[in-house]
Formats: C-alpha cells, sequence, structure tokens
C-alpha cells in the first residue's frame, strides 16, 4: 500500500509584533534554519523560516516534537514559544485521551465502529487498554473475543485508534491478514491515512525491536 503524507496533529498560535521579528528583509531569500531545543517533552524539533513572519506552529512528526518559529525570534523569544507550544500539545492530548474514555468506552467504541463498517456482525466480548504492548498498536484473540489496545495510542488522533480497532475487529472475522482480511479493514475510510500515520510514528522511532503495526 502506497504510503501517505505523514499526517500532522498540532497547534498553531501568533505571536504579537516585536522588534526581532521586524528583523526580516534581509532573510527574506534564505532556507529554514533546523536546531534541536530541549524543553519537558525531551529533544524539541526547531525550525527557524524567514517566510513566516508571526505565526507559530507545533505538531508531532514521526514520533517527535517540530516547532515552526520566524527566523527573526530572538533566542528568549525561542525559548518562550518552545516552551509554550509544546504545553499546549500537552494539552491537546490530555483532552484526547480523556475522549477515548476507559475499556467500558473502548466496547461502545468497538461495536459503533463495528455496526458502521463491518455489518455489526464481530463484537468483542471486552476491550481494554494495556501497558505492555510495547511492539504492537492492538492485538486480539478471537477464540475468546478479546481486544487489547496498546496505552500508547492515547493521544494519538481519533481516527487512529478507530483504524486500530477495525484492524482488531477484521480478525474476529479473519484470524489471517490474507485479501478477505483487508477487504474489512479497507471498509473503513480512513484506514490508509491511519496506517500512514502509524508507519510514520514508527520511522520516527528508529529503533531496534520499534513498534510493529497492529496484529
Amino acid at each position: 500500500m502506497p504510503q501517505r503524507p505523514h499526517d500532522r496533529s498540532g497547534a498553531s498560535a501568533d505571536a504579537p509584533s516585536s522588534g526581532s521579528s521586524r528583523r526580516r528583509a534581509a532573510l527574506s531569500g534564505a532556507p529554514a534554519k533546523v536546531h534541536a531545543h530541549t524543553s519537558e517533552d525531551g529533544v524539541v524539533e526547531v525550525r527557524r523560516s524567514p517566510r513566516r513572519r508571526r505565526t507559530v506552529t507545533a505538531y508531532r512528526e514521526h514520533g517527535r516534537t517540530v516547532v515552526l518559529i520566524p527566523a527573526a525570534f530572538s533566542p528568549a523569544e525561542e525559548r518562550r514559544w518552545v516552551d509554550q507550544m509544546v504545553a499546549k500539545l500537552r494539552r491537546q492530548e490530555e483532552r484526547r485521551r480523556r475522549s477515548l474514555g476507559g475499556d467500558e468506552q473502548l466496547l461502545e467504541r468497538a461495536a459503533t465502529l463495528s455496526a458502521a463498517h463491518l455489518g455489526g456482525g464481530p463484537l468483542p466480548v471486552s476491550v481494554r487498554w494495556v501497558d505492555n504492548q510495547n511492539r504492537r498498536w492492538g492485538s486480539c484473540t478471537p477464540a475468546d473475543g478479546t481486544i487489547r489496545l496498546s496505552r500508547r495510542l492515547q493521544g494519538m488522533p481519533e481516527y487512529v485508534v478507530d483504524y486500530v480497532l477495525v484492524h482488531e475487529l477484521a480478525h474476529l472475522v479473519e484470524p489471517g491478514h490474507g485479501p478477505a482480511f483487508w477487504e474489512l479493514v479497507g471498509r473503513y475510510p480512513l484506514a490508509e491515512r491511519a496506517l500512514g500515520f502509524l508507519e510514520g510514528v514508527e520511522l520516527g522511532a528508529a529503533r531496534p525491536g520499534g513498534a510493529q503495526l497492529p496484529d
């Protein structure tokens, strides 16, 4: 399946005009500069762009945090805005975690997705968050109808969580990964987009034994 451009889920804000942000005329033709900044979330990739005037944008990309700022920002402005935007990202992700709810809400979500995309046939006995799946996003045991989702999915866009749920629901019908299985998964309209998102996260991790796609 061809990989789509990585999905970004982030935040933007406009910085107030300042003396430093007006010092940009000589930079208009310069390329963006990239360097690392340390924040509470760890290392952040900061990209300075001469084409930006006031807008600051932050997002997660390939498992890392990226902040885009105007090239004319002073070091003090950079530190302040990076910390502010990383905190804003964290708040957004926490809201997503709360919206996904606990195991009971996951079971209800799975039933809704099954009815919407799989004809309501596959219904799990239980769906729960687990902390011990560091190499998989989700898993399913068709024999007892149980589905488990890695807690690492919390904070990701909801359509990605829904894709993993549909993937595991399809295993209740087709235990293997043959054509019939992928036909079921493909009924979820955002399957390719979500798969590209997860592939990007795994690519960004870039470590031996990194996370695997749903099994």
